[in-house]
């Protein structure tokens, strides 16, 4: 079936795959496949369907998705403390010049989340 899918497509299909592996796999939390499934069943779907468009647009972006899930995983976990906005006073990790411009794929993340807030608040 793969077969059918474009580049840009196998690449988000790989992408999402990979990231829902390492969320699965390396976290020691309470992270596992199927963990919206009564509350908000198309999650899942939804964080798909946003990385497959995004990839599609730019190929390029898997990577910095990828890299975006490695950098929050790799000390302690998967914590997503890379996708925490800054207070007054306390800086967030995106906004680091470590970590700025070089992660990309936030708006990626963000799409999803409007998209799943609006389907199961």
């Amino acid at each position: 079936m793969m077969s059918s899918l474009g580049g840009s497509e196998k690449m988000a299909t790989i992408l999402f795959c990979i990231m829902l592996f390492l969320a699965t796999s390396v976290s020691a939390a309470s992270l596992k496949v199927g963990f919206y499934k009564s509350s908000c069943p198309s999650a899942q779907m939804i964080v798909r369907k946003a990385v497959n468009k995004a990839v599609s647009k730019n190929p390029g972006l898997a990577a910095g998705l990828i890299r975006m899930h490695f950098h929050d995983c790799f000390v302690r976990g998967c914590d997503g403390s890379v996708l925490l906005d800054s207070t007054p006073g306390n800086p967030s990790e995106n906004e680091s010049p470590v970590n700025n411009p070089s992660l990309r794929g936030f708006e990626v993340i963000d799409e999803a989340k409007v998209e799943i807030e609006a389907q199961c608040p």
